[in-house]
């Protein structure tokens, strides 16, 4: 890739009039969007699992009232989720690792693979009572905190697309993270998943590069003191 991001410097420092800013840019062009795979190890390394959830289905039938229990006014979890569920399972048969799971993940988990132990990662309610739906961010941190800040190594369970940047996350919330090398990650997408951003993957990647140019973003304004 060092060809690649050579030439890609050279257009940007003549597009921008800057060569180190051409430089640095096209490491931050190329780490986004040329690099969608992340680190492996194998499971029976890891200490931990970890999974973020990929869409859902929207409820269907009334709407419940705000009063309702947290867990009856969400969204259902759709096939992607049950998929990511099937993996974790997959993995824990290969070593029985804690696991940490987003709600939507943790249900199937918890209804169809009998893993009552899964510490399950559900939304917030505003002070309003609205409900507030984790962000990868907001996942990695409440998992992190759910284990006490100690995971060990931890393994990531994520939609094929969304892997790079849970590790990248997982990570950055202080996780030895990794994708567990042993079985693929699920990869589909559901034509009715409720987030539109996860029913195709042409636009569930340029919302995954939006994403991570953010993460670059404030990277970068955290070296600037900001």
């Amino acid at each position: 890739m060092r060809p690649l991001q050579d030439q890609l410097a050279v257009i940007l420092a003549d597009q921008l009039g800057d060569e180190a800013l051409g430089r640095r840019m096209a490491a931050h062009l190329l780490e986004a969007g040329a690099n969608w795979r992340p680190p492996t190890l194998p499971m029976r390394e890891a200490d931990s699992i970890i999974a973020y959830a990929f869409g859902n289905r929207p409820r269907q039938g009334p709407v419940p009232p705000p009063d309702a229990p947290l867990m009856d006014r969400l969204d259902q979890p759709g096939p992607v989720n049950a998929a990511l569920a099937q993996a974790v399972a997959d993995l824990h048969a290969i070593k029985p690792a804690r696991i940490f799971a987003q709600w939507e993940v943790a249900h199937f988990l918890q209804t169809r693979h009998g893993l009552s132990d899964a510490v399950s990662i559900a939304p917030v309610l505003s002070p309003d009572g609205q409900v507030i739906y984790l962000s990868t961010d907001g996942v990695a941190t409440a998992a992190l905190a759910a284990g006490g800040g100690v995971l060990g190594k931890v393994a990531v369970v994520a939609h094929r697309d969304h892997a790079k940047r849970c590790v990248k996350v997982s990570r950055a919330a202080g996780m030895e993270a990794f994708v567990a090398a042993d079985i693929p990650l699920p990869a589909d997408y559901d034509l009715q998943s409720g987030q539109a951003w996860t029913r195709s993957r042409e636009v569930y990647l340029l919302h995954d590069l939006a994403a991570q140019f953010m993460g670059l973003r404030a990277e970068a304004i955290g070296r600037t003191g900001g």
